[in-house]
């Protein structure tokens, strides 16, 4: 590709997609410069590649580098803000919760990158007994309590920290691919 057409396609990519991805980060990181820094340092990859044409969705490959440079920037930190943005488990995974939450009014990609999580996620869930699946829902959708679940339902704290448990394994597993995707 000449230099002048992958020019062309970067400076089109920015002016397309730089203030839908500084809407994407900045909600997610302490300050505007930590910010600006992310994106500086997502426009340098996709700058940096060799063959911009062959990416099949840029603005899905943007919004998966723009995700990982928030997380590698928090994992460098391990600021306050770690637990709102990121869970740790064995290999530090990406919270899926905070993608569906932003606002895709904006992005049409992340509205379809969302609506694919939502359609994997239900999928998921419907495969877990209906107490687990319920566990899940109402303390991560619905936003209760594991106590307020527990009194609820008539239940031990710790059976319903186990069908949580549970279902979140449960998740982890089938949801692995969409996990991997996000990290890469």
């Amino acid at each position: 590709m000449p230099q002048h057409e992958k020019e062309n396609i970067i400076s089109q990519t920015v002016t397309n997609y730089g203030g839908k991805l500084m809407s994407f980060i900045r909600p997610k990181v302490k300050n505007r410069e930590d910010a600006e820094d992310i994106l500086q340092d997502v426009w340098f990859q996709f700058s940096s590649l060799t063959n911009l044409s062959e990416i099949v969705n840029v603005g899905g490959w943007l919004y998966r580098v723009s995700a990982n440079k928030i997380i590698d920037k928090y994992r460098k930190k391990k600021t306050e803000n770690l637990e709102d943005f990121v869970y740790e488990d064995e290999d530090g995974s990406f919270s899926i919760k905070d993608i569906l939450l932003l606002d895709e009014s904006a992005s049409p990609e992340l509205k379809i990158f969302q609506d694919e999580i939502w359609k994997k996620l239900y999928a998921a869930l419907d495969e877990l007994p209906e107490k687990q699946r319920s566990a899940y829902i109402e303390n991560e959708l619905h936003d209760k309590t594991l106590q307020q679940i527990a009194d609820e339902q008539g239940e031990n704290i710790k059976t319903i920290i186990s069908r949580k448990n549970y279902a979140v394994k449960h998740l982890r597993t089938r949801l692995r691919q969409l996990y991997d995707d996000l990290k890469n």
